[in-house]
């Protein structure tokens, strides 16, 4: 079992959901975050002052799935978040040893 993390825009969350809804998966976790990467934040102009927001909205999309899915899910997260320019994010592919589902008791990849 692998989970992914993608840190996208969030505006691109509806696309990204939908894509992996097509290749076939069902759960995912979304979290609202904020960062920054390369960009280093961005600067505003308030009021004719000018700030630096250092930290940008992000969402954080979480999946643990079966290894067999693993790339079908990556490039549908990098064709639907993609915009070309800069701050698009990351996707971090890391093991899971378990997975055990509460309500039943089923273990690995039964339980996701």
């Amino acid at each position: 079992m692998k989970k992914i993390e993608a840190i996208i825009k969030p505006f691109k969350l509806d696309e990204v959901k939908e894509a992996l809804q097509d290749i076939g998966l069902q759960g995912i976790t979304v979290t609202e975050a904020k960062g920054f990467g390369r960009q280093k934040g961005q600067t505003e102009l308030y009021r004719g002052a000018e700030y630096v927001v250092d930290f940008l909205p992000k969402v954080k999309v979480e999946i643990v799935l079966g290894e067999d899915m693993v790339e079908k899910a990556i490039e549908a997260i990098q064709n639907s978040a993609k915009t070309g320019r800069i701050g698009d994010g990351k996707i971090f592919v890391s093991t899971i040893e378990n997975a055990i589902r509460i309500r039943t008791g089923e273990t690995g990849q039964d339980a996701i």
